[in-house]
Parts: C-alpha cells; structure tokens; sequence
C-alpha cells in the first residue's frame, strides 16, 4: 500500500517525499511541474507527471497502485496574484481538489492530508491565532483553501473520508543535506528573495510596505522550517490513520519575526549588506500573523526541531550555495 503525495515535486511536497520516505513508507508522487522540479524527488519513487484535474489521468494512476492515503499539496499559493486572477485559484485550487477527491471516494480511498494554510484566517482577531479563530480570509487563495477545508468536512459527513488539514504559516529552510530547497520561478517567498540578493543575483530586496502598525513598520510572521512541517505531516498521516478522526491545526514555531529582523539575520549568515527598497504594500497582506501550535504539539506529539531563524535561514543559504540556479545547475 502507498501514500500518494499530489504536488510532491514542489518545494514542501519534495521535502514531505523525502521524509516519509526517511520514515519507510511507499510513496508515489503526481506533479504537473508547472512550479515543481523533477530533480528534487528520488529517480526511485514512482512518479506521475499530469494535473490533479484531469480526471482520467488521476483514475489511471489510483487504477495501478494500491493508495491507502493521500497528502495534497498541489496548489497555486501567491496571494498577490490570487487577488488578480481569483478564477485561476478556484478553479486549480478548488476544482482540483474537488476532482481528486472524487476519484479518491471512486477508488475507496478514505484518508487524506491537507495542505492549508494561515491565510484562511485573514486578519486575525487575536494573537497568537488559535484554530477556532475566526476563518476571515483577506485573499482568494485564502478563500480557496478554506473553501477546500469545508469541502472535506462534507466528504466526511458524505463519504467517510478522513481528513487532517494543516493550516501553515511561513515555510522556509531547506533539507539539511542541502541536496533540495527552495526555487521557485518567480521567487516570491522573503528569504530566498534575501539570499539572491546575497549571491549577487538580485541588486536589493524589496519591502513591500513599512508603514504597517508593527514595531518597526513591516509585516511580521511566524517562520518553520520545512523539515519541522514534513515531520507533522507524517505525524498527522498516522493520526488520522489511527484515530479515524477529521482535524484542523495550526503549524508554525509560535515566534513571530518582522521583515527587517528576517534581513538582519541574513546579513549575519551570509555576511553579505543586502541592501534594501522600500515600496508599497501588497493588496491582501495582513500585518501580523503569528500561530499557536499547542494543539498540534498535545495532539500529534509534534516537537519543531529546528526553530530558531538563524539555523532556517542558514539551511536556506547552504541550498542556495550548493545550487545556486536552483536545480538547473
């Protein structure tokens, strides 16, 4: 029997592929590498190039492997764009979803792990957030996922099918052996944005707004490391495997650190000025957004490893060095 991981060649997805791995289990992966790397996931996994929707192309590859659960990651994730082209959000992030779990109910498939994230809860009205916070997105691809979210409760009520859905803050770092990262076409994420300025592919890093009601005007989040979110979806896949019990929760390392603080470490590690500019807000970006996990760590017996930001962000640089073109090189 395998896991199926549906975006698994993407940057949490290669990660998640190479920890549940590391743990022993059979593990195949469907990616359509619109933004994935076929390079980041072991030659030895088998490995479905196509879009979750294409329903024939997801029948045929439930048809010729014996899926147990399946972790699904697969998704566009910008939330500037999401506010320009919302179709383009709900019809991938949605409609994919959406037909993947269709083929799942066909083929008896009755576990999945979901890839959520902070942005359902929009500005928050408390902090740190706690998962019966209120879900106000500010964001389309914030309404996405949480439309995904009520998706699975009514699979659940409907079909049986059991769900963990893990609601993400900032994911950064990479594998510690370096051999996969970040890389992103576009970068948009903060710190590899940081460290290609620091290789000297970038001339400065731009801050998307320093006016916000922080203590140095820019927007702050709460960093985990990849590595620490690949662990809980391996945690939260025997969870759900053994409780048969559908769950929401929070990840992240419960800290929050402003953009400026994010630069400075940076130019500590990479011993590299970066310089900055500074420019206007981006639409649907919320100024504080800080998790409490206490849920995730009582319920899932989860324990973050690697939580201060020097060591995320020296796990970032030690990929970018190695690749420093991403995994063309």
């Amino acid at each position: 029997m395998s896991i199926c991981v549906c975006g698994g060649a993407g940057y949490i997805g290669s990660h998640a592929v190479r920890c549940l791995f590391d743990h022993g289990l059979d593990i195949i992966v469907i990616d359509n590498l619109s933004k994935g790397h076929r390079l980041s996931v072991d030659p030895n996994i088998p490995f479905y190039q196509g879009d979750l929707r294409d329903r024939v192309f997801l029948d045929k590859v439930f048809s010729e492997n014996k899926i147990e659960g399946v972790i699904h990651f697969a998704a566009d994730s910008l939330v500037g764009e999401s506010v320009l082209e919302p179709l383009k959000y709900y019809q991938n992030n949605v409609m994919g979803t959406l037909t993947l779990l269709e083929v799942m109910n066909q083929h008896k498939v009755k576990t999945i792990i979901f890839s959520s994230t902070a942005a359902t809860y929009g500005e928050p009205v408390s902090t740190p957030i706690l998962e019966e916070d209120p879900t106000i997105p500010t964001s389309p691809y914030g309404e996405s996922k949480l439309a995904v979210e009520k998706l699975l409760k009514w699979c659940d009520h409907a079909y049986g099918i059991k769900y963990i859905a893990l609601r993400y803050f900032n994911v950064a770092g990479a594998h510690p052996s370096g051999d996969i990262g970040e890389d992103h076409q576009p970068e948009s994420h903060l710190i590899p944005l940081i460290l290609n300025v620091a290789l000297g592919k970038s001339p400065s890093l731009k801050i998307f707004g320093t006016d916000y009601p922080t203590k140095d005007g820019t927007c702050i989040r709460d960093y985990i490391h990849v590595m620490d979110l690949a662990e809980a979806h391996f945690l939260a896949l025997n969870k759900v495997q053994e409780t048969r019990q559908s769950k929401i929760y929070n990840l992240g390392n419960g800290q929050g650190y402003s953009v400026q603080e994010v630069i400075q470490t940076a130019r500590k590690v990479t011993g590299h000025p970066i310089p900055t500019l500074s420019i206007e807000r981006r639409p649907g970006d919320p100024a504080i957004l800080l998790a409490s996990s206490q849920k995730a760590c009582d319920e899932l017996g989860w324990k973050p490893q690697y939580f201060e930001l020097s060591t995320i962000i020296q796990s970032a640089w030690a990929f970018h060095q190695k690749h420093p073109n991403g995994f063309s090189d």
